[in-house]
């Protein structure tokens, strides 16, 4: 592996930015000074791409060449920032004879253009992959690519998931620069930290590390980084990819990794003491370690009163209890259990059941496996009509079933709850797990009734137990029980009384919110008024 450190800077702040960029290839060759050779093998590399263009160029007294790709490079900032100066009649007498002229030569001439420097002939071929043009001088060992790229990225937008009524309705987008701004412009602060890897042996994805230094804990930042370090694939194109890579276990259906579209979600992250991780081309962004409890949190909570956050979390937690038991539960008392349904309820079930051809669990098989499609149907169609085929495939589909005997009136009333209870979470990913374990559920129920779903329960419980996120016990701290942490767990504690960072996090700082206090009514004055 070959690991080396690039130089940069930001055109818009002029800020000189440090770079740990590793190549998952074999040892590459260093640039000669021979610019002949080092043409020879450009072209070599970009041998029968037609948007690759290079041209021979005097940089100061030295003859040079630059080359880019048309298809990646902004044609008009490539003349205004680079072409325009080396035409400059007064460049061409400059004495470029060792690097650090040549480094004076581009802060006079190439001034507010991002830049690296490169000694290897792989890093300089990265960069005008990335939409950068090349120069390289003749005599110089090493080269200088410069910022003109081109690439055209979707605006700012509300995020898709994760919607809010009270609060921010930014999202983060598949730009790596317009993200880390838009966590840059909530945490204001010098000790927030970017870290940038170059993962994917032909996608040379940038995938970045942000954390507060001095809060997150030392052990948990080295390993994301060697996690992100030891990854070895050809290919990442979202941080979908990523989060496989890295997780602590593959075999399980809750996500170990919390991901999100929203930057707040992102920032107060970060200032908990986690780890946030950006990947070029996705609007998705990694947040780590992750708990269970994380996902039945939603940025809303804090952005209305403590009363009515802690009773939505409520509901949340509820919410996935009865997507995930509901229909197995439905199954077991009609198969084993009539003696626990009220009487009334018991001849009403009945009457509905009469002429439906399956037992419970084969009808309930139908309906679940019915509004799976339904709903892989709406994700894939057009927006526009997708949700509309979604919700009105599922009421004609239910109805027509009751109908034609195939199912009862009261079937299609427990999926239609556990469809809304499915849809309560957050987190589509933490929503696919109920989804799945809902099939094992039912499975059990229709073979041993009730004990079958406490013994679903048991072992889910024991499998939760038994996870961790990069070290982190995934039930913290509900197991192991820490009493400090529970202020933010099912219930919303006061912001104010919220003072100390969560201590399954181990974080350099523990306290957040020291001097943080409970407002109170003002002191009339004596003699004043009512």
């Amino acid at each position: 592996m070959d690991k080396k450190i690039l130089l940069s800077q930001n055109p818009t702040t002029g800020q000189v930015l440090k770079h740990e960029q590793l190549s998952l290839g074999k040892e590459a060759p260093p640039l000669s000074k021979d610019l002949k050779e080092n043409q020879s093998n450009i072209e070599k590399a970009f041998e029968n791409a037609k948007d690759f263009k290079i041209e021979n160029i005097h940089v100061g007294n030295r003859e040079g060449m630059i080359c880019y790709l048309n298809s990646m490079t902004d044609t008009s900032l490539l003349a205004e920032k680079i072409m325009v100066p080396l035409s400059n009649s007064s460049q061409q007498d400059r004495s470029i004879t060792n690097l650090e002229e040549f480094e004076s030569y581009r802060k006079e001439f190439f001034s507010g253009v991002g830049y690296h420097f490169h000694d290897k002939l792989h890093g300089l071929i990265d960069d005008v992959l990335a939409g950068y043009a090349g120069v390289i001088v003749d005599g110089q060992p090493k080269g200088l690519s410069l910022h003109v790229g081109n690439i055209e990225y979707r605006p700012i937008e509300e995020p898709s998931t994760q919607t809010v009524i009270r609060g921010p309705k930014e999202g983060f987008t598949e730009s790596m620069d317009t993200n880390i701004s838009l966590i840059r412009r909530r945490i204001q602060n010098t000790s927030l930290k970017f870290e940038t890897m170059t993962v994917g042996k032909d996608t040379r994805t940038s995938v970045t590390i942000a954390y507060i230094d001095g809060v997150i804990n030392e052990g948990i930042l080295d390993e994301v980084k060697k996690r992100i370090k030891k990854i070895r694939t050809h290919a990442i194109f979202d941080s979908g990819n990523v989060e496989e890579y890295i997780s602590d276990k593959n075999m399980t259906v809750f996500p170990l990794i919390y991901n999100t579209e929203r930057p707040d979600s992102a920032a107060a992250n970060l200032l908990e003491g986690k780890a946030v991780i950006i990947v070029n081309g996705s609007p998705f962004v990694l947040i780590a370690p992750t708990v269970f409890s994380d996902f039945f949190e939603a940025t809303e909570d804090y952005y209305q009163s403590f009363f009515i956050g802690s009773f939505i979390r409520l509901i949340r937690y509820a919410s996935f209890l009865i997507a995930l038991t509901l229909p197995s539960l439905y199954v077991a008392l009609t198969a084993f259990h009539h003696a626990l349904i009220p009487t009334d309820l018991l001849f009403s079930l009945q009457a509905q059941r009469e002429g439906v051809p399956f037992p419970a669990v084969i009808e309930l098989l139908i309906m679940e496996v019915t509004f799976e499609i339904l709903r892989e149907a709406g994700i894939r169609m057009p927006r526009a009509i997708g949700q509309t085929i979604s919700i009105v495939g599922a009421l004609v589909i239910g109805q027509a079933a009751v109908e034609a005997g195939l199912v009862s009136n009261a079937l299609v009333i427990v999926i239609a709850l556990t469809a809304l209870a499915t849809f309560v979470s957050p987190i589509a990913s933490f929503t696919a797990a109920a989804r799945l374990l809902r099939f094992i559920f039912i499975f059990m129920a229709a073979v041993f009734g009730l004990y079958g779903i406490l013994l679903c329960l048991f072992f889910m419980v024991a499998h939760l137990v038994s996870l961790r996120s990069f070290g982190v016990p995934y039930l913290a701290p509900i197991a192991p029980f820490i009493a400090e942490d529970q202020e933010d767990v099912f219930l919303r504690f006061p912001l104010f009384s919220n003072k100390r960072r969560p201590h399954y996090l181990k974080t350099e700082s523990p306290l957040k919110n020291p001097e943080s206090e409970s407002p109170t009514p003002p002191r009339s004055k004596k003699g004043g008024g009512s």
